[in-house]
């Protein structure tokens, strides 16, 4: 036996120390809190508080701007295509689409549809039916021998700015 094989039996040391239990246990009374004050009650809220400065996260500058009628489109690549149809993951004879991408686990998220991308190389002849392509895109699908159909898409703020159109234009009547 060493001095650096000893240990505790299994189960004589506890994970968690219990505080507030009494003055016996080393953290009775106050519970490790120190003394008076906001910190040691509970139901303290401090985070980022700097005793009346102007705080560091509203000191900092803002960045950037978000969109509130950008387009999300889940991006695909040519070169990502051609894997999927030599792994047998999609069907080259089927017009692929935005579900049949999809269910293949080529296109994440994308509520408005699908928007593909030259990069990589495309050398089967595909069909396929999306809501934005780039035009080396459309360019080395023609070039294979395929075909890309462009959709034109109505996001989901674009059918209610519509639906309360034409709620004005029939109350209008």
């Amino acid at each position: 036996m060493k001095l650096t094989d000893i240990k505790d039996n299994e189960g004589a040391r506890h994970r968690r120390m219990r505080v507030g239990r009494g003055i016996g246990s080393g953290k009775g009374k106050t519970g490790g809190r120190g003394m008076k004050g906001q910190k040691s009650r509970s139901g303290v809220a401090i985070k980022g508080f700097e005793g009346g400065q102007m705080p560091l996260h509203m000191r900092i500058p803002k960045r950037g701007f978000n969109n509130p009628f950008g387009k999300d489109y889940a991006e695909v690549n040519l070169g990502m295509i051609q894997k999927f149809i030599d792994a047998k993951k999609i069907d080259a004879k089927a017009t692929l689409d935005h579900a049949a991408l999809k269910a293949a686990g080529l296109a994440r998220g994308g509520k408005d549809g699908v928007r593909l991308l030259a990069k990589g190389e495309l050398t089967s002849k595909v069909s396929l039916s999306v809501a934005g392509a780039s035009k080396a895109a459309v360019e080395a699908v023609e070039k294979a021998g395929g075909k890309v159909e462009i959709l034109t898409v109505v996001s989901a703020t674009e059918k209610a700015a519509a639906k309360k159109g034409t709620a004005k234009a029939a109350a209008k009547k």
